[in-house]
């Protein structure tokens, strides 16, 4: 009796299929179509990215404008024991400010 766990391997009919011109022209065109698009979608990548660092200073409104000269006046005047003059103050601050947003 023959043992039931021993299996024979049978030839498979793809390999004979791979050894045909037309299978090989087909794996290398395949092989072409896959390295194209990746370099695609490498150079998509790179193109998207460049447009988000060149926006990077975002404008302030007057009412945003008024508000930081405000705080950064009041600061100064801290500093200076608020003893002066507040408009001293307030130019020395709209100057730090203009300097900060490089208007």
């Amino acid at each position: 009796m023959s043992d039931s766990k021993t299996t024979e391997k049978k030839p498979v009919a793809k390999k004979a299929a791979a050894k045909t011109p037309a299978a090989k022209v087909a794996a290398k065109t395949s092989t072409a179509t896959v390295k194209k698009t990746a370099t695609t979608t490498k150079a998509k990548a790179v193109t998207t990215k460049a447009p988000a660092k060149a926006k990077s200073v975002k404008k302030i409104g007057p009412e945003q404008h008024y508000k930081m000269v405000e705080m950064a006046a009041y600061y100064i005047a801290e500093r200076h024991g608020f003893e002066g003059n507040p408009s001293d103050y307030w130019a020395q601050a709209e100057a730090q400010i203009e300097a900060m947003l490089g208007k």
